[in-house]
């Protein structure tokens, strides 16, 4: 993807605290009838000293998991984004000389596919991603707590993936580019912005993503 050195973000961390926090994906691959793109909600895990792995499944049915192991996927994490309005920088009243834009942050992953079909390994995934999601519950759903021939039976209709990272790259467009006056009142207008989701997580990366210096 077009990424500008101020807006590029390699740090291992913060690309895989993203995952965690939005981990439906777009795994963009070639099928039999040309790009094909399927939304799969997938976990991010460490390998070594590389970009690691992620691991998810897939019914078998879709023909995703007979992608070759030396064809190659774009796997899309979408973060937060966000609207900015040009009503919101402080330099409007200095001219006009503003355009609206869209903040927004997100991982790309080109990975390399392994289909996973041992029922043991099925399960371990499963387990794995529905832990994960249940964490936050009151009362966390167990895959144990289904009765084990009804889970069993379901899974001989999926097949487990896990997909190799090969490289990886994050775009943080949070208005880096802008004067720190206008940084402030575009963390301002969003914070006070009516969302469902407070505070907005794209003024929080804003306010966190300082202005890139002149050597970018």
């Amino acid at each position: 993807m077009y990424c500008p050195a101020h807006f590029r973000e390699d740090r291992p961390e913060v690309l895989s605290h993203l995952i965690d926090c939005h981990p439906l994906a777009t795994v963009i691959h070639s099928g039999p009838d040309g790009l094909c793109a399927d939304l799969l909600p997938l976990m991010h895990g460490q390998g070594g000293d590389g970009p690691g792995h992620l691991i998810g499944h897939v019914a078998r049915n879709n023909p995703l998991w007979q992608t070759g192991p030396d064809r190659e996927l774009l796997v899309v994490f979408q973060g937060p984004a966000a609207y900015i309005s040009p009503n919101w920088y402080a330099s409007k009243a200095d001219g006009g000389k503003v355009v609206p834009t869209w903040n927004y942050a997100v991982v790309q992953a080109h990975c390399t596919l392994t289909a996973l079909h041992e029922p043991a390994d099925l399960l371990q995934i499963l387990n794995t991603l529905t832990d994960r999601q249940e964490a936050t519950q009151p009362h966390p759903w167990r895959v144990s707590d289904a009765p084990a021939e009804f889970t069993d039976r379901l899974l001989g209709h999926i097949v487990g993936i896990r997909l190799d990272i090969l490289r990886w790259q994050g775009k943080w467009k949070v208005s880096q580019n802008q004067p720190e006056a206008n940084r402030h009142s575009v963390v301002q207008a969003l914070r006070e912005r009516p969302s469902v989701e407070a505070p907005s997580p794209m003024a929080e990366l804003v306010h966190s993503h300082k202005r890139p210096t002149a050597s970018m």
